[in-house]
């Protein structure tokens, strides 16, 4: 047998039927010569059931023999470390894209582990940035660079890249699970989530007022949707999230409490002030719907408020409040009117202490403002002309 080189390949005459030459340095490694003419290269191994086992490395032409011989050396070790290079491929072949775990992962997880609001955000997640990127590679061949890249891709935008990343790793340890991937490979560890900015705006007191007189005004011009204005209204009165109001049905609402069966925090609580009922009595129930904000379609709730939103606060002249900053006010009034902050958890239905805490500087402005009142007075008893 020669030693496979560009010289012995060269050489090799073509026949009526296919024949093999194999090297004299690397056992294992050789050339297909074909009738055609058509020269590849090979290795051939015994899998640990006896059975002989080829896998191409390559047609002559395209692969030198060198960079050939330098595969089937890697190939013929991983074998006799119990490793099966002709199987591997198989399975690689037949092996999932993340285009494929995002389908099942969508289907089969998400519906029965996540609410709507966030199955609706990893698909979006998914449809915007994870398929676009990686719909095409192979599960397994994710790394750690891949995920870090795409986050990184998006670091102009923290809450996006930081929200792709979670979804990427709920569904990459979704992925071990399913047996895609071996237990604790998950791409996602140690890329570290970009610093998020905390949002915090509050409508002034003023700003309450132009508001309500907008909606005041919209509704008696008839211009804007009445189901958006009792949403907005109820949101203002209750601090309830945005999908608690959406979904909020009759049934719910038993004296001055409504009781809702699932919410972000579960079951929950909304307790009702006297505002909030008044607002309840004047709306219209609508035979056969069971939603208090009603959509256009016969039993639906009315499921796009930011259009009808960005709208009113047009009109109130508030362009930079989102609709979760009502949420906020609610929190900001209810500090402002000494209320503790254990008590305004309870109201906004906070599960932990450290998500309501993030309420306690506004304790801050009370203070203040009594501050300034005692020193301006104790300086006009003084009299050293600040009163």
């Amino acid at each position: 047998m020669p030693r496979l080189s560009k010289r012995t390949l060269d050489t090799l005459k073509v026949e009526e039927k296919e024949y093999f030459v194999w090297d004299d340095d690397l056992p294992g490694f050789g050339v297909r010569v074909m009738p055609t003419g058509r020269k590849s290269f090979l290795i051939q191994y015994r899998d640990s059931g006896r059975r002989t086992r080829r896998k191409s490395l390559g047609r002559y032409g395209t692969v030198t023999a060198e960079e050939a011989k330098t595969e089937a050396r890697a190939l013929l070790s991983s074998v006799t470390r119990g490793g099966n290079p002709s199987e591997e491929r198989l399975r690689k072949m037949g092996a999932p894209t993340v285009g494929g775990l995002c389908t099942r992962f969508l289907s089969d997880y998400v519906p029965s582990h996540c609410k709507e609001s966030t199955a609706k955000e990893y698909k979006r997640c998914v449809d915007l940035f994870i398929n676009p990127a990686f719909g095409l590679v192979q599960v397994e061949e994710i790394q750690r660079s891949h995920i870090a890249n795409l986050h990184h891709r998006h670091r102009d935008k923290p809450y996006q890249a930081n929200r792709t990343l979670g979804v990427l790793s709920v569904m990459f340890n979704q992925a071990e699970v399913w047996g895609f991937r071996s237990d604790g490979s998950n791409p996602c560890r140690h890329v570290k989530k970009y610093e998020e900015k905390k949002r915090e705006r509050y409508l002034s007191p003023e700003e309450l007022s132009r508001l309500g007189q907008t909606l005041i005004d919209l509704e008696a011009e008839g211009v804007e949707s009445q189901s958006a204005i009792n949403g907005i209204r109820l949101l203002i009165l209750t601090g309830c999230r945005l999908g608690e109001i959406q979904t909020l049905k009759w049934e719910y609402i038993k004296g001055n409490s409504a009781w809702l069966p699932d919410s972000k925090s579960g079951a929950k609580r909304i307790y009702l002030g006297p505002a909030a009922l008044e607002t309840l009595s004047g709306i219209e129930r609508l035979e056969g719907n069971p939603y208090v904000i009603t959509g256009r379609s016969p039993r639906t709730h009315l499921t796009d408020m930011q259009k009808p939103w960005r709208r009113i606060r047009k009109a109130g002249k508030l362009d930079d409040v989102r609709i979760h900053d009502l949420r906020h006010s609610f929190a900001s009034s209810a500090v402002g009117l000494g209320e503790s902050l254990p008590m305004i958890g309870k109201l906004l239905g906070h599960n932990q202490v450290q998500t309501t805490a993030r309420y306690a500087h506004l304790a801050d402005d009370p203070m203040q403002n009594a501050a300034e009142r005692v020193s301006t007075e104790l300086a006009r008893l003084l009299g050293n002309g600040s009163a």
